[in-house]
Parts: structure tokens; sequence; C-alpha cells
């Protein structure tokens, strides 16, 4: 599993799930992912949402995009697993979902445990002073990358605008806008 930089997701929480219920994981740092695909060591990336538009595109921590293109070059299932109520029928495609960007001292500074106000210093520099940073908390990845998209609603491959929308007919709890 990725770390899931800057914020440590990966690390500080699913791991913790993972061990949690005695899975067996190895947590890796983001930009190792390559290596792995290269090295032939990733049967399937899986991947939760935050929001999943009508069109089937996928917003997800950043980092998801990147791995569902080296999944897409590698030949690897790029799979996302999310509640059906993930799906927005409102948001027509990825082009729609406001990405929100996170104060760059989550990118200059390594955290302390309970940071304080931006840029207030509750961490150590690792930047030069004054370093801008670019710290979008979510990318798109558009469904032609996603291999399925599975809900407790079911499965939805491949991929398609009309798929989704008849998954989330099928579900009371999907309502649109």
């Amino acid at each position: 599993m990725d770390e899931t930089r800057p914020l440590l997701q990966g690390a500080r929480l699913t791991a913790y799930e993972a061990a949690r219920r005695g899975m067996a994981y190895t947590l890796l740092t983001d930009n190792a992912a390559g290596s792995l695909f290269a090295a032939g060591e990733v049967d399937a990336v899986l991947v939760g949402a935050d929001r999943i538009a009508a069109d089937g595109s996928v917003a997800n921590k950043v980092g998801s995009y990147p791995l569902a293109v080296l999944a897409r070059y590698h030949h690897v299932p790029f799979i996302v697993v999310a509640p059906v109520t993930t799906v927005d029928p409102g948001t027509p495609d990825g082009a729609s979902i406001e990405v929100e960007q996170r104060p760059g001292y989550e990118v200059t500074d390594v955290l302390a445990p309970q940071m304080p106000v931006a840029g207030a210093g509750g961490g150590v520099a690792v930047a030069p002073l004054g370093t801008q940073a670019y710290n979008p908390a979510f990318d798109v990845t558009p469904p032609e990358l996603v291999t399925a998209i599975v809900t407790e609603e079911g499965v939805v491959s491949p991929v398609t605008a009309e798929a989704l929308a008849e998954l989330c007919a099928r579900s009371p709890q999907v309502t649109s806008g």
C-alpha cells in the first residue's frame, strides 16, 4: 500500500487497519510504485473513491491517477472499491469535480503530530523558506483507465455512464445531484 503523501493516510490509517485485521501488507513510498509494476510485482490496483461522477470518472486521494496510468501501461486491473453512495449522478464528469488544494506547509514541512496553523512551524522545514507547493488533496482518474467499480450493489465493468446509471437506478441509496 502507498504511504499517501503528504499526510501519510496510507501509512497511518490503511496500514493500521490492515494490521488490525491481520492482513498481509507492505508499505511503500508513493514514488516506488512504478518500480514494482516494472518488476511484474503488481497483480491489481485497488483504490477507494471520494466521488464518482456520472461518466465513471473517479476522484480519490492524489496519486490515484498515476497508478491508473501505470496499471494501464502494465496491463494490470485498476479497480475502484467504494460504497454506491459515492456515485454522484449530479456531477456529469471528472472536469466537474472541484479538487481541494491543501496548505503548502504539508509538503514543505515534515509534519508534527498536531500541526498548528498553516505555516506556523509545528513541523520541521524540509524546503527553503518561501517555497511554493502544489498540494491537491485529490486527483481525478478518467473512466477509460478504470477496469471496474465495485460497490455493495454490484460491479460495473466496463465503466460507462450507462452501466453506472443502471447500477444507481437499482439502488435506493443514490440520489441525483
